[in-house]
């Protein structure tokens, strides 16, 4: 007779644990680009023979490694605080997962000397003082441990994201077509050398969080599917063609990158997002 499997004990983290690595990561990612958009901006530096463009990167190069060296924020913008939970089916949180994350947004605020750019309602326009709340994202996945990832996400990109229900019919051509007019109608308004994070398939709101989560992906990563990978470099030498450049003034450096991540979908429909980033695509991760 087979014994019964003796089930794995749950390991308990408190909400608390996490809350504290909020505030070092809100802090962290304000200060310091990720060293994957670093290697790359420094390579369009190099590579871009523009001289207008050339000198816009090197004043975004400058700007980054003062921050860094100074430890104060790369931009005035220090974001709208986007928290990613990847939560282990084997770990059970004691405590308010919300309630920890604002909390850890609110010291990080005030211990960063981050600004406050949340507004408690639309159109009342109350700022929160604190930044809070945070926008937070919670995904169950295997193992014994949490993934955290805190993006500090600026507005002047933000506003110029889009999602269009494109149908099947509009294929590849319409989905790329859609994407390069929407970063030819931002033009210089999100800070570029942009990074464009494209979101395909499952519903309206699902594309746009895709499109959110593919600005997470390190930029030395390709994409795992050789479909995908190959339509990023199509879409990122169709952007890189429009000529708008480092900070507007012109050059072969529109954007830095083009991610994608896609899901299954609908069979009338092709659910299609770009969340746009600028080129301080802040973020920092730590596991718990």
């Amino acid at each position: 007779m087979d014994r019964p499997k003796r089930e794995k004990p749950m390991r308990i983290v408190e909400a608390a644990q996490i809350g504290e690595a909020v505030t070092r990561l809100y802090i962290r990612a304000n200060r310091s680009l990720p060293r994957d958009l670093r290697d790359r901006i420094r390579a369009a530096y190099e590579e871009e023979p523009w001289p207008g463009a050339k000198d816009s990167l090197k004043k975004i190069i400058e700007n980054f490694e003062t921050a860094e060296q100074n430890q104060v924020p790369v931009c005035q913008d220090t974001g709208m605080a986007c928290v990613f939970l990847d939560i282990g089916r084997e770990v059970h949180v004691e405590g308010n997962i919300q309630a920890a994350v604002d909390e850890g947004i609110r010291r990080a605020c005030r211990e960063g000397y981050l600004r406050a750019s949340i507004v408690a309602d639309p159109f009342r326009r109350i700022n929160t003082g604190d930044n809070t709340p945070a926008m937070l994202y919670i995904d169950f996945i295997e193992g014994g441990s949490i993934t955290l990832t805190v993006a500090p996400k600026g507005f002047g990109s933000e506003n110029m994201s889009r999602v269009k229900m494109l149908r099947p019919s509009d294929g590849e051509e319409g989905l790329i077509d859609f994407v390069v007019n929407v970063v030819e109608a931002a033009g210089p308004n999100p800070c570029p050398p942009i990074v464009a994070g494209i979101g395909v398939g499952g519903n309206f709101d699902k594309a746009a969080l895709l499109a959110k989560k593919a600005l997470l992906r390190p930029l030395d990563l390709p994409h795992p599917d050789p479909y995908y990978a190959a339509l990023e470099r199509k879409i990122l030498r169709r952007i890189n063609a429009l000529g708008i450049g480092p900070q507007g003034f012109g050059g072969l450096t529109t954007a830095l990158a083009v991610t994608i991540e896609a899901a299954p979908t609908h069979i009338a429909g092709l659910p299609t997002a770009v969340n746009i980033n600028c080129h301080v695509s802040r973020h920092a991760q730590e596991i718990v």
